[in-house]
């Protein structure tokens, strides 16, 4: 808790068969109606499936990182940089004449030459980034196979290509020359960018003000991997999924089962493993610390010697100790429920009840660490962990 997640960053394009990157802006990006167009389609497919992506990245590990330190949000949206946002905003309103420059880096010392920044820059709190020529999927899970999360990149932005396509079809239907298949296409592209503006976000995604926005924006908020996971099995996936004939109803039913499976018994294992530290490991060593102040208390009483801070100490200790007794006896409650007989029910049982029952006893846990002896405490404490000794 409070420690930043892997930094995991899933870089993604698209190219042709001969080498293009179709994500390659060029020295004037505002003129690259190539390139402009297969990004729209991107921004498109990733505001249209933003719960698709979400439940793509889902697993109980995943969780942990996904809206913590260092990592993007839940809530999907995309960030373009100044100098594409700029081309966006010109190509709604009509077509786009110029481009930003990057400019240079402040580095706050006039001791260090200038260095020239790039027009997109970075911003590390965004979950879906343009970075130059790709795009960064920053919210795949470090223990995750990269390999369902490129499937629905790649499934979402095929059916967005296919449907722009169809779009700009019908606009140059019956029209002829090089003029007219340029104005249909600036016309989709505005069309587009009207429909997917509440996607584009370069603000901080850490920042909570940003949760409020979104939801005035109408994007998801699924932080949770079971929020996610119900919406992968929707009428609208379903019909993406054998558009394309990528996957079937069943072959999709089966993934969210296994998925929904996977999260069960991983946070269920999670949870017995958090009760037998605690009743194994954590509660003795606090026991015979309070043990050993208790004794130190006996021995000072028998020479009329008071020691109010020993006392102290121990009152404390005792009602730490009699705090993480409690909460593991709540855990090992919520253990051996499992919640139900589907592995919905077990799924749910333990995103409601064994996890917050895990963070009652985390937080039992952590208060102990911070007054039993370090050499009495028989874990890596966080000073163990992020200080070299």
């Amino acid at each position: 808790a409070g420690v930043n997640g892997s930094g995991k960053h899933n870089n993604w394009s698209m190219g042709t068969d001969t080498g293009l990157n179709l994500l390659e802006p060029g020295e004037t990006p505002h003129q690259n109606m190539q390139f402009l167009f297969v990004c729209a389609a991107v921004l498109r497919a990733v505001y249209r499936h933003q719960d698709l992506l979400r439940a793509a990245v889902a697993s109980a590990a995943n969780d942990h990182r996904l809206g913590a330190n260092e990592a993007p949000p839940a809530i999907l949206s995309v960030f373009l940089g100044e100098q594409l946002e700029d081309i966006f905003e010109q190509l709604e309103r009509g077509p786009a004449t110029s481009a930003k420059e990057g400019g240079n880096l402040e580095l706050g010392t006039t001791a260090l030459p200038m260095l020239p920044r790039h027009a997109g820059d970075r911003n590390r709190t965004s979950p879906f980034a343009f970075t130059g020529n790709k795009f960064e999927f920053r919210a795949v899970g470090s223990s995750q196979s990269v390999s369902f999360p490129n499937t629905v990149l790649n499934l979402i932005a095929a059916e967005s290509l296919d449907d722009m396509a169809a779009m700009l079809e019908a606009k140059v239907k019956g029209t002829r020359g090089k003029k007219a298949f340029e104005e249909a296409v600036h016309a989709v592209l505005a069309e587009v960018i009207a429909e997917v503006k509440p996607i584009i976000f370069g603000g901080n995604g850490y920042a909570e003000a940003w949760h409020e926005e979104a939801k005035a924006r109408g994007l998801l908020n699924l932080p949770t991997t079971l929020d996610a996971l119900d919406t992968m099995v929707s009428e609208k996936n379903r019909a993406l999924f054998t558009r394309y004939s990528v996957l079937s109803e069943r072959e999709l039913e089966s993934r969210h089962e296994i998925a929904l499976d996977q999260y069960f018994k991983t946070v269920n294992i999670e949870g017995e493993t958090s009760e037998r530290i605690a009743r194994t490991m954590l509660l003795p060593a606090a026991i015979r610390y309070l043990g050993m102040l208790v004794g130190t208390l006996e021995s000072a009483d028998e020479i009329d010697m008071k020691l109010p801070g020993v006392k102290d100490t121990a009152e404390e200790a005792s009602d730490a100790v009699d705090a993480l007794r409690k909460a593991v006896k709540k855990l090992s409650k919520q253990n051996e429920a499992l919640g139900g007989e589907t592995v919905e029910e077990k799924a749910h049982h333990m995103r409601d009840h064994v996890l917050p029952a895990m963070a009652d006893v985390r937080a039992a846990a952590d208060a102990l660490e911070r007054i039993v002896p370090h050499d009495r405490w028989p874990l890596p404490s966080y000073q163990d962990i992020l200080f070299a000794r």
